[in-house]
């Protein structure tokens, strides 16, 4: 099992706009590529000295590698693009690939 790990920061005022939007068109448009077979969405708790804002990371799992390296490759780019035009640098992401073990 492959996990692509997506964390962001997102500013409190924009929290439950961009959370209605993940789970509403961006989480879909990413499940529809057909290269990951679930996802979850998990909400920071640890609170982290200097950090503003609120965190998230939001889990896409997929069976292969290669599944992984089709998105990235095909599908990635667009959707990032998508997330750019609509937040521009309010929210800031950390991008991390995972094996479960």
């Amino acid at each position: 099992m492959i996990i692509y790990n997506v964390t962001c920061n997102i500013p409190e005022e924009i929290e439950q706009e961009w959370l209605h939007w993940m789970k509403n068109e961006h989480i879909p448009e990413v499940i529809s590529t057909e290269k990951f077979t679930s996802f979850k969405i998990l909400k920071l708790l640890t609170v982290v000295d200097g950090n503003e804002g609120v965190n998230y990371a939001v889990q896409y799992f997929c069976n292969t590698l290669a599944d992984f390296d089709d998105y990235d490759e095909i599908f990635a780019p667009a959707l990032r693009a998508k997330t750019a035009n609509k937040y521009g640098e309010k929210v800031l992401t950390f991008r991390t690939l995972l094996q479960e073990v």
